[in-house]
């Protein structure tokens, strides 16, 4: 979106037909970039939510959804749309509009591989596996920089210890996600969608080592369990080879060695500490535009926590309160514009929340 010259880079090794940046402004920069170099004249350079639209659209094998939040939603439709196969790694997609997005893939015949390492694992393990053979679906995670902290001291935590994720290499939002484990919230409401599956039957637990991505249940009590080191390349290499897999050296592809590996070991996420869980699982319960909102709400939270406008905590208070608010305006069953409605309307409460000063006041959803 913003990292101009790494587009630039890309733009000249790649010689792809059109690459769109976010801001407007920098369209002519990236222009006068490529003009003395061997694709000038070759690369189309667009801008802002027409050029998302633009490349999403553009003749291709599939379409790798990369962007962060609401912004993905209509991209990912268009490309659904214009019929491509979609590599998803904009969670918010199908918790703001998993419903429209599935019908909308199978009106298309168009594959939705899920990249967020959980719902890759997930997604591995179920290969050959019918519906009615699934007992549950078992997520993991690491516990975020803050895992053995006390509830206390997190409640001073600032921006850059909530950055510092121990094992991942993430952008802020997700790793601010990662941090209030509202990424296992939104993950919930994911899996729900990508796989046909109940809330209630998708669990999370604390798996610090994050070698296990997630796990599947099978009716007949067995576990298959999809492992690997926590290196994002992983599941977006075996998304983009899929239904292949591409034969990867020892030499360029680390393996895993259980002999050096150590102790893999598993806790009950403290929903005390993380009340992301408890929202996550009550917006997926309830459903319709609340799944949109919940999603919106953090979104908006986690970019004022960013700007250090709101504390750490005041995440989940803001959160919670543009759910409650909500609730009289639920609609069940939205078409697009209630789900880009409930979103605009969410990040405007948020932010009157946070000017009224009353953000710091838990309720309970």
């Amino acid at each position: 979106g913003r990292r101009v010259e790494r587009l630039v880079e890309q733009a000249r090794q790649f010689s792809p037909g059109v690459v769109s940046v976010a801001d407007p402004a920098n369209v002519s920069v990236i222009r006068d970039a490529l003009a003395t170099s061997e694709v000038a004249g070759k690369v189309d350079v667009v801008s802002g939510d027409e050029g998302l639209l633009r490349v999403a659209t553009e003749p291709n094998d599939l379409v790798v959804a990369g962007l962060v939040g609401a912004v993905g939603l209509q991209p990912v439709l268009a490309a659904i749309r214009a019929g491509y196969a979609i590599g998803l790694a904009n969670k918010e997609v199908m918790v703001m509009a998993g419903a429209l997005v599935r019908r909308e893939a199978a009106a298309h015949d168009v594959p939705i591989i899920p990249i967020d390492s959980e719902h890759s694992a997930i997604f591995q393990c179920l290969a050959g596996s019918s519906p009615n053979e699934v007992s549950r679906l078992i997520l993991t995670c690491s516990g975020g920089p803050f895992r053995t902290w006390e509830r206390e001291r997190i409640e001073n935590a600032t921006v850059e210890e909530a950055l510092a994720h121990p094992n991942w290499s993430m952008g802020d939002k997700i790793s601010i996600d990662s941090a209030t484990l509202m990424n296992k919230g939104l993950e919930v409401i994911e899996a729900r969608w990508l796989f046909d599956v109940e809330a209630e039957r998708v669990d999370v637990v604390v798996h610090k080592q994050s070698i296990i991505h997630s796990m599947v249940e099978t009716a007949d009590s067995s576990v298959l369990a999809q492992l690997g080191w926590p290196d994002m390349r992983l599941p977006i290499l075996y998304t983009m080879s899929w239904p292949q897999r591409v034969n990867c050296s020892e030499q360029t592809w680390p393996r895993l060695d259980f002999l050096k590996m150590g102790d893999l070991t598993f806790k009950e996420p403290d929903v005390e500490k993380y009340p992301s869980l408890t929202m996550g699982y009550a917006a997926g319960r309830t459903g319709g535009t609340m799944t949109g909102v919940f999603s919106a709400a953090n979104e908006q939270a986690v970019a004022m926590f960013l700007d250090k406008k709101i504390g750490y905590f005041d995440i989940y208070n803001v959160i919670e309160k543009a759910m409650e608010a909500h609730k009289n305006d639920l609609i069940l069953d939205p078409t697009l514009d209630d789900i880009v409605n409930s979103d605009l309307w969410a990040r405007e409460h948020v932010k009157k929340v946070v000017e009224s000063g009353v953000c710091k006041e838990l309720v309970a959803v």
